[in-house]
C-alpha cells in the first residue's frame, strides 16, 4: 500500500503530478518543475516532507549513545535547538542513512532521518539503543513543510504570533525552536534545508499542515515537487541516499569527511573501519562534473578517466546553470580528460568542486 500524507488532498486539488518516492505518492511537480526550481532561487517555494522520519530518543544516556551512534560528535551540542548533520554508519563504515539531530536537552535529542530507510533505520536505532536504556520514539504525528528561498524566511516569519517574530528572526543557521503559528498552531522551526537557499523546515501536527500549507500559499510560497526539490539540492552539492551513497559506500568516498569527528576517546559505529581506510588510501572519490554542451548527465552512466572507469551517481539538467552537472564516483589520482559515455558517444566533461550554485548564483569556475 502506498503511504499518504495530511496534504495528499490538496497537493491533487493543485493538479499536482504525483508519483511513487519510496512508497509515498508525492507530488513530482503542480505543472513547471523548472518555474518551482526559479521560484525558490529568486523567491519562496515550498516542499510537504511529511514523508520524513522524525525520531525523538529519551533516557539519562543519550548523548552517550549518540556519541556511539554517530559518526559526527553530538558533543558539538550544547545550546537547545542546535542541530547537527551526520552519517549513521554501519561496522564496515558504510553509510546505513545521513541524518539531522538536534538537542532538546541531555536525554532528549530527536533525528530526522530519510522516508525510503525509515524501517531499517529504526531497527539500527532501536538494536543499538539498548544497550543505553534510551527509549526510541517515532513520531508520525508530525507533518513537515519545508519553505525555501531568498524570501522563505520572512514570507514565514510574517505568519507567526507576533510575541515569536523577533526570536526566529534571529535563529541561527542549523538552529530550531518552538514557536506559535496561525491560529496558534504549535510549530517547530528549523532554520535548515535541502536547496541550498535560507529558509525553514517546519515540523507542525499533523492536524495543522493543511492550514499552514494555505497560509503560506495565501503569504505567496509557492507549493514545488520533489522535481524541483532534486534539482535544488544537486546544484546545491547535497547528497541523496541511495544514489550518491549507500552501505556500500563510506564518508570518504561520499565527500563527507567534513561530517567524521575523529576525536578521542570515542568509539563510534564504524571507526575502526575509517581509519583503516583512511590509513590505506581511499581507492573512490566523489566530484562534480559540469557538460558545457547539450545533453543531459544521468544516474548509471559509465564516467571514463586516466584511471579505469567511474559512474554517474546524480545527474540532471541544473535549470540555473542551464546545462547539465552530476556528481560522480571515479577512481583516485589525477583523471586527466575525463569523458562521459553517453548512448555510446564519448562526450567531454569538466571536472568541478561543487558546489555548483550558492546563494543563487553559478560558484566560480562553473
Amino acid at each position: 500500500m502506498t503511504e499518504k500524507t495530511v496534504l495528499n488532498a490538496t497537493h491533487r486539488a493543485l493538479g499536482a503530478r504525483m508519483v511513487d518516492f519510496g512508497g509515498w505518492d508525492m507530488p513530482i511537480n503542480y505543472g513547471s518543475q523548472i518555474e518551482e526550481h526559479h521560484a525558490v532561487r529568486q523567491d519562496a517555494g515550498m516542499f510537504d516532507v511529511s514523508h520524513m522520519t522524525v525520531v525523538d530518543l529519551h533516557g539519562a544516556r543519550t548523548r552517550e549513545f549518540l556519541r556511539h551512534l554517530l559518526a559526527n560528535n553530538v558533543d558539538k551540542l550544547k545550546v537547545q535547538g542546535k542541530a547537527l548533520y551526520s552519517c549513521m554508519l554501519d561496522e564496515q563504515g558504510g553509510v546505513i542513512d545521513d541524518l539531522i539531530v538536534y538537542f532538546f536537552d541531555d536525554a532528549h535529542f530527536r533525528l530526522v532521518v530519510n522516508a525510503a530507510t525509515r524501517a531499517k533505520d529504526l531497527a539500527w536505532i532501536e538494536q543499538q539503543a539498548k544497550a543505553f536504556a534510551v527509549e526510541v520514539k517515532e513520531r508520525p504525528d508530525f507533518s513537515m513543510i519545508a519553505v525555501q528561498g531568498p524570501n522563505a524566511r520572512d514570507k514565514t516569519i510574517g505568519l507567526l504570533h507576533e510575541v515569536d517574530r523577533e526570536r526566529i528572526r534571529k535563529l541561527g543557521k542549523f538552529v530550531a525552536a518552538a514557536a506559535q503559528g496561525p491560529h496558534g498552531m504549535p510549530l517547530f522551526i528549523a532554520r535548515t534545508g535541502y536547496t541550498g537557499e535560507d529558509g525553514f523546515e517546519i515540523l507542525v501536527p499533523e492536524e495543522h499542515a493543511v492550514a499552514l500549507w494555505e497560509a503560506l500559499a495565501a503569504a505567496g510560497v509557492k507549493p514545488a515537487g520533489l522535481g524541483a526539490r532534486d534539482t535544488l539540492r544537486l546544484e546545491a552539492g547535497m547528497n541523496l541516499y541511495g544514489q550518491d551513497m549507500d552501505e556500500t559506500v563510506s564518508p570518504w568516498e561520499a565527500n563527507l569527511g567534513w561530517t567524521i569527528a575523529l576525536d578521542e576517546g570515542r568509539d563510534f559505529i564504524g571507526r575502526k573501519a575509517l581509519e583503516a581506510q583512511k590509513a590505506a588510501g581511499v581507492k573512490r572519490v566523489m566530484v562534480g562534473l559540469v557538460l558545457d554542451e547539450k545533453g543531459v548527465l544521468r544516474h548509471g552512466q559509465k564516467v571514463l578517466t586516466a584511471n579505469g572507469e567511474g559512474e554517474i551517481l546524480s545527474g540532471s539538467f541544473a535549470p540555473t546553470l542551464n546545462k547539465a552537472v552530476a556528481f560522480a564516483r571515479i577512481p583516485a589520482g589525477d583523471p586527466g580528460e575525463v569523458r562521459v559515455d553517453i548512448r555510446g558517444r564519448e562526450v567531454p566533461v569538466r571536472v568541478v568542486k561543487y558546489p555548483f550554485v550558492r546563494d543563487g548564483k553559478p560558484c566560480e569556475g562553473i
